[in-house]
């Protein structure tokens, strides 16, 4: 199996999965999960519907509902299973929805403030001031082709799925996370606003930061490249390989690597 690349003078991993057991309302989606992503390398995870891909994210970020039954998530060493989401966020951790909520009353300029305020806060780190904080939004927003006016509109109300995505790279380029996780980024977005959100995730590629594109599709592979690509079956990691893998699972599809670990938990 594919482990990434080799870490630099014993350095800790950016995450660490480690037996990683997940319940959903009482029903079991991961069963023993185990992921380590180093620093400066993107992984993608595919796998069909219903294999745990955004469970993973889900319970990586904090989300109510989602109980580790089992196991660790490491963000550098700590253990985020202990922490509040305001915590994880703090220590470096940023989820791209599939689907972005909407949050009407709320311009979107107020919320960036907010939240990239509140992350500095939570970091001992001053507020920004008021020009400073305007200027790096727009010099964001320029890069991803984002209309000024949308900044004025509630958060994602009456955005398009191409806006609603750029939107949510925005707020990563903002905040710049250690481990960004994309969870189906592409859902939803035709060939041209793939190609602008893609080119903004690649912009934030760092030798000291880590990204994981959750994605059932190798399409959007062609733009973030990995540098390791997993299948995930039934609620664990059955292989991994580098980015040849994700056309192979495009081409014969994930019959064969359920059929495996049926036959595993049987």
């Amino acid at each position: 199996m594919i482990e990434g690349r080799l870490r630099r003078n014993n350095e800790v991993p950016m995450l660490e999965v480690k037996n990683l057991h997940v319940t959903v309302d009482g029903k079991q989606i991961l069963n023993g999960l185990d992921l380590t992503v180093n620093k400066g390398e993107v992984h993608a995870i595919m796998g069909p519907n219903g294999s745990g891909k955004s469970t993973l994210s889900y319970v990586m970020a904090g989300k109510p509902g989602y109980e580790a039954t089992q196991g660790q998530i490491l963000l550098e060493g700590e253990d985020l299973l202990t922490m509040e989401p305001d915590e994880r966020a703090a220590k470096g951790l940023f989820l791209a929805f599939q689907y972005p909520l909407e949050i009407p009353g709320v311009a979107t300029m107020t919320f960036l403030r907010t939240a990239l305020n509140a992350q500095r806060k939570k970091r001992g780190q001053d507020e920004l001031s008021t020009p400073a904080f305007l200027k790096m939004v727009r010099d964001a927003a320029a890069k991803l082709e984002i209309d000024p006016e949308m900044l004025r509109r509630g958060v994602n109300v009456g955005f398009s799925g191409g806006e609603k995505k750029r939107n949510e790279v925005l707020q990563m380029a903002l905040l710049e996370p250690r481990l960004c996780v994309l969870d189906e980024t592409d859902s939803g977005l035709d060939i041209d606003a793939l190609k602008i959100v893609s080119d903004g995730v690649n912009r934030l590629r760092s030798p000291d930061r880590a990204m994981i594109v959750i994605t059932h599709y190798q399409r959007l592979l062609e733009h973030i490249v990995p540098d390791v690509v997993h299948v995930l079956s039934r609620g664990r990691i059955v292989r991994s390989g580098g980015k040849d893998l994700a056309l192979e699972l495009e081409a014969r599809g994930y019959a064969e690597y359920q059929q495996e670990e049926a036959a595993l938990v049987s």
